[in-house]
């Protein structure tokens, strides 16, 4: 019975072995023939191209209404009239609240009617004093009480005048901050008061770049409220000293608003346009494998291959000095030559000296304005 089992064990160890031969033989012939190299990658690329981009200084500013105010009450009193609406436009002159004036509306009768006498006075006065009726001292009285009785009624129409509160300027209101029947104090806040069209746009550069900053300039206004679109104006005032404590020049344009898109008080980014153009070396943004100690690339290079086979694509990473991104693109200020070809998508999978081939068919399109469809 051992002899039996000995003899079916050492059959099995001499079937393994040859098996493990057979394979030990093929693994060999296919590792000669280079079988277990890994097949290419496929890649997109672009090619490095020259390009004349405008120069910008960029900014970061806030929006502020050419003219703006909170309308306040001038004089204390009772709200008796609110004659706007929240949110409305208005024109100047166009009445927006009305306080008490019954009681200097009864005394601007009762000098109306003083006046009246004061003038009877005087014109009576000024008669016979032409007849040397009367002494000179009788008419400068006379006259003295009637200019008093009209200063009285102007005081009376100015008090008038203030407790009627209209708006001061054409513009869009805000939100009502009074209720009818309140007692108002001087000084108290009524509603706010923007004009819309246009509005200014205030930003401060650095000192380093005053030279270049002069009026008439134009600028590019854009915000993530208004995400896509670009409103264009000009610089109209730039202020005469640079700021101590920060050494930046404070710099105003005005763009127009006829759609009332943009908002006082809202912050935006500014690109100041500049009239010459900078050549630059320009890649895709999506090209550049971005890493904490240098940016880098993959160029596309060729290869001889050996007698009989074909030239072979081989990856070389290529480190790089970037400098400003425009659209899709970012210029190369150092590290590439024009007209290399580099991966354009993708570089995160590839590794220096791979092997690839390129098909471009599913290659992205790439702008200098691409405009991203709504999701």
């Amino acid at each position: 019975m051992k002899k039996k089992v000995f003899l079916a064990f050492l059959g099995l160890l001499v079937i393994v072995g040859v098996l493990g031969g057979i394979k030990f033989l093929q693994i060999g012939r296919m590792t000669s023939k280079g079988q277990f190299a890994p097949p290419p990658a496929t890649v997109t690329t672009a090619t490095a191209q020259s390009a004349a981009w405008e120069s910008r200084l960029p900014a970061v500013g806030s929006l502020e209404a050419v003219q703006g105010v909170t309308v306040t009450a001038e004089i204390s009193g009772k709200v008796v009239s609110i004659a706007f609406d929240p949110g409305a436009n208005v024109q100047p002159g166009d009445l927006l609240l009305q306080q008490d004036i019954s009681s200097e509306t009864a005394q601007l009768r009762s000098e109306e009617a003083t006046l009246a006498l004061k003038k009877a006075n005087h014109d009576r006065a000024k008669e016979l004093r032409a007849e040397n009726v009367v002494t000179q001292a009788a008419y400068d009285q006379a006259r003295a009480e009637f200019e008093q009785a009209q200063a009285a009624i102007d005081n009376i129409r100015s008090v008038i005048a203030k407790k009627t509160i209209r708006a001061p300027f054409a513009g869009r209101l805000g939100i009502r901050l009074i209720n009818l029947g309140q007692n108002l104090e001087a000084g108290e806040p009524i509603v706010s008061l923007q004009a819309m069209d246009p509005v200014f746009v205030n930003f401060s550069l650095p000192q380093s770049q005053i030279a270049q900053i002069e009026l008439g300039l134009a600028v590019r206004i854009t915000t993530d409220t208004l995400p896509g679109d670009v409103i264009e104006g000009r610089i109209t005032a730039i202020n005469p000293q640079v700021e101590a404590d920060t050494r930046n020049l404070r710099i105003q344009a005005t763009v127009d608003n006829r759609q009332e898109r943009l908002r006082p008080g809202m912050f935006v980014d500014v690109d100041v346009i500049l009239p010459e153009q900078n050549d630059v070396l320009a890649i895709p943004t999506t090209a550049v494998l971005y890493a904490p100690y240098s940016d880098s690339v993959f160029i596309v290079e060729k290869t001889s291959a050996d007698k009989g086979g074909k030239d072979e694509l081989v990856l070389r990473q290529q480190l790089v000095r970037l400098g400003a991104q425009r659209g899709d693109y970012i210029a190369v200020l150092a590290g590439l030559q024009k007209g290399e070809e580099i991966v354009s998508t993708g570089v995160f999978k590839y590794r220096n000296g791979q092997n690839v081939v390129v098909d471009n068919t599913l290659a992205p399109e790439f702008s200098l304005s691409p405009k991203p469809e709504d999701r």
